[in-house]
């Protein structure tokens, strides 16, 4: 098959609306197979994607090492020992399917994406966005499983080609096209959690006051904020910082196995943007021997209030809007990491679909898309023997579920909890799945 898909995708800020106009062009074989369409790019914020930039994004996604295991599971298919138990034979798309619940359905590991891929390799050359209504048929034929777009595909001796017209298909893919996790789970983690190091934190500009004496602030309401070294909130030049974020109780996170702190994470209030910038100038009436000078701090307005704000608050430059893409994968390199903490909450056991910050970072060589296996300790006990004597036994760690990386910073990391089967505590470890 040879199919052409060109993407013209762009997205207003305003409105949050992405649009995609997508003229298919001919010829193509109907026995073409979807299953590369399952692994999307996911975009969060404004975006502009032409067709040089999908190969580009797409480029970004796979890596060498996933590219060569689609290029041979491409030409050898997948062992039907790989598939998941119950895979079925044939699977309709629905509207609130993910691409990591439709993996699951065919392979028992489903952050092995690249073989599921692979099996599209020779015919579909980039992962495209798939839709409701999209049909996947499961071939097992000669001890081997590959994906098709109808049953009975495998057989490449009896083709059906199939010319069509070029057409243009014009959809919402905000709505349309499955994301690869459910998208309302972390899409305020995208965006909202503050990771700093100490200094940062100490020394980023905080709200000194209120207009006409307000205690707490919330959207539309002005405040006044400056920085420690006077500079830190300047609407010149051009370029400099005019949308900040607003946070408190800066909360240390620690190594579980050494104490250490990794980074501060902070409690995210809003947004604000800067007005004009702090200063400082002569005082009004005071004669002109005296050289009388005074501190005039920042003007700022919320923009956006998730909780009340209040003097004392802190102020960081809102960072740009990123392409965010979720491939699923192990990590390439032998991995053991911790759990750290549980997001916004102070509950002992962590449950399916929560948020989880792990003790590794882009340091460390952690990407967004690894996942990880997660262990439960075993428990420390002491054994009687026979003889009376008390010795101390450590029972086995058990695998206990899987998360997911979804944004890295410089020693830490945020993580979906993807599956559990027992409550998750902070302190379990992570390593490869197998």
């Amino acid at each position: 098959m040879i199919l052409n898909v060109n993407h013209h995708i762009q997205s207003n800020m305003k409105q949050n609306m992405t649009t995609a106009t997508m003229p298919v062009q001919q010829p193509y074989s109907s026995t073409a197979t979807l299953v590369s369409a399952l692994f999307a790019v996911m975009c969060v914020g404004a975006l502009t994607l032409t067709s040089d930039m999908a190969n580009a994004a797409t480029s970004r996604v796979i890596t060498p090492a996933q590219l060569g295991t689609a290029q041979k599971v491409a030409n050898d298919g997948v062992p039907l020992s790989e598939l998941a138990a119950n895979a079925p034979d044939s699977y309709k798309v629905k509207r609130g399917d993910t691409l990591w619940a439709i993996s699951k359905l065919f392979l028992k590991s489903p952050w092995r994406w690249p073989e599921l891929w692979g099996m599209n390799k020779a015919e579909i050359q980039n992962p495209h966005l798939i839709y409701p209504g999209q049909m996947l048929y499961l071939d097992k034929s000669n001890g081997r499983a590959r994906l098709s777009s109808r049953p009975g595909a495998s057989d490449s001796d009896n083709l059906e080609t199939v010319k069509l017209s070029p057409r243009t298909r014009k959809i919402d893919l905000k709505s349309d096209s499955i994301p690869t996790i459910d998208n309302h789970l972390i899409e305020p983690f995208l965006s909202e959690p503050i990771i700093a190091d100490e200094a940062t934190i100490a020394s980023a500009p905080r709200f000194v006051a209120t207009q006409e004496g307000r205690v707490m602030l919330s959207k539309n309401d002005r405040a006044y904020a400056r920085s420690a070294s006077g500079t830190g909130l300047l609407t010149v030049p051009k370029d400099a910082p005019r949308l900040y974020r607003v946070f408190r109780d800066a909360k240390p996170l620690k190594d579980p196995g050494t104490g250490e702190v990794l980074g501060y994470e902070a409690q995210f209030l809003g947004r604000a943007e800067l007005i004009r910038g702090e200063s400082v100038q002569k005082v009004r009436g005071a004669k002109e021997k005296d050289n009388e000078t005074e501190i005039v701090p920042a003007t700022l307005d919320i923009t956006h209030s998730k909780e009340e704000i209040r003097t004392g608050d802190r102020l960081l430059p809102e960072p740009p809007l990123e392409v965010v893409t979720f491939a699923p994968r192990s990590p390439n390199l032998p991995t053991e990491a911790r759990i750290v903490s549980v997001y916004g909450s102070s509950v002992a056991n962590i449950g399916q679909s929560q948020i989880v910050a792990i003790n590794r970072g882009a340091r460390d060589g952690i990407e967004r898309g690894h996942v990880l296996a997660i262990q439960s300790d075993g428990a420390r006990m002491i054994d009687k023997t026979i003889d009376g004597k008390r010795e101390a036994i450590k029972l086995p760690d058990e695998r206990n579920g899987l998360l997911m990386v979804f944004r890295t910073f410089d020693r830490l990391s945020y993580a979906l909890v993807l599956e559990v089967n027992e409550p998750v505590k902070v302190g379990d470890w992570l390593i490869n799945p197998k």
